[in-house]
């Protein structure tokens, strides 16, 4: 469930114009655009942003990206665009600091609708395919360079559109998970298989092959896939999975790891927030509570300050 609470009955008319006194003046009025932005779903803020196109000539984008500042505009900025938009753009900063678990995310969590729609956005903003930027990712300086295989598991991912039902054939899950069980074993994988069948099957036919396999060999896949911390591609096959299998439970982590770290992840924080706000927020903040026995607001106040501090509050559900 979603953490925003959405303002109904608003309009977008007078939303353009209390935003637009907010940005006039001698000084930015930053609680009165948490006030609207903070309180408004997508289709919401798309309406207001046409609003004060067609009533100041101005895009509401570029007009907060010159008002704000520091965490607060990045969070502001990826919060106001339309969903496929934003997915397109952390998609290209993610290929930019070689970030392959945004990648995962986009391509695993989303629906197949979802997916579709910002690889569409992607090329209309980049002029360029996903996949042909993930590609141009292995030339260059080797260092910042991922492997051909890891390579081929995001292309898979990203080019994938999986069957959306809940319907499952028991007798392919008993079968693939051996071929998975077989291409793991002894730590030589056959990352053709595995990535063919990560990438292919619907969520709920590989939950079934996982349950499967676990049920079989009395240990998790993802378990059995640890390897050497630095092999990027194991680390890949393990992120896809519980991303698939347990989204909550992996956006947990990620919340976690973002805010215990030696210094905030503001950008990983924010992502989370920022994405989920309108989807599972509620049950994500349910399972960061159980594993760390302190409440997500409670956490991303102590952690944080100022406009960005009750930004991020507000989206987790704070009225006031």
């Amino acid at each position: 469930m979603a953490t925003l609470i959405v303002h109904e009955n608003t309009s977008p008319v007078e939303d353009a114009e209390a935003l637009r006194k907010a940005c006039q003046g001698w000084g930015t009025d930053e609680k009165a655009i948490i006030r609207i932005l903070g309180h408004r779903n997508a289709t919401q803020r798309q309406l207001i942003r046409q609003a004060y196109e067609e009533l100041y000539q101005e895009d509401l984008v570029k007009r907060l990206e010159s008002e704000l500042s520091g965490d607060f505009e990045r969070a502001m900025y990826r919060w106001i665009l339309d969903p496929a938009d934003r997915d397109a753009v952390l998609a290209n900063v993610a290929i930019k600091k070689s970030d392959y678990r945004v990648i995962i995310e986009i391509s695993c969590i989303h629906s197949p609708e979802e997916l579709l729609a910002a690889r569409r956005a992607y090329r209309i903003r980049y002029k360029r395919s996903l996949e042909e930027d993930l590609a141009a990712h292995t030339t260059g300086d080797i260092r910042k360079a991922w492997s051909w295989l890891l390579l081929q598991l995001l292309v898979a991912l990203v080019t994938a559109y999986r069957y959306g039902g809940d319907e499952i054939n028991a007798r392919l899950a008993n079968s693939e998970a051996d071929i998975l069980h077989d291409a793991i074993k002894d730590k030589a994988f056959n990352h053709e298989e595995i990535i063919r069948i990560v990438s292919t099957r619907s969520k709920a036919q590989l939950m079934a092959t996982i349950n499967r396999y676990k049920d079989d060999h009395d240990i998790s896949i993802t378990k059995n896939l640890l390897g050497d911390p630095a092999d990027e591609l194991s680390s890949a096959l393990r992120m896809a999975i519980r991303c698939i299998t347990d989204s909550e439970k992996y956006y947990e982590k990620v919340l976690r790891n973002a805010i215990n770290k030696a210094g905030t992840d503001e950008d990983a924080l924010s992502r989370v927030v920022i994405t989920r706000a309108e989807k599972d927020l509620k049950e994500i903040k349910e399972a960061y509570y159980k594993r760390n026995s302190v409440t997500l607001d409670h956490a991303v106040a102590k952690e944080t300050s100022g406009d960005y501090k009750a930004f991020l509050l507000t989206l987790l559900g704070k009225e006031n």
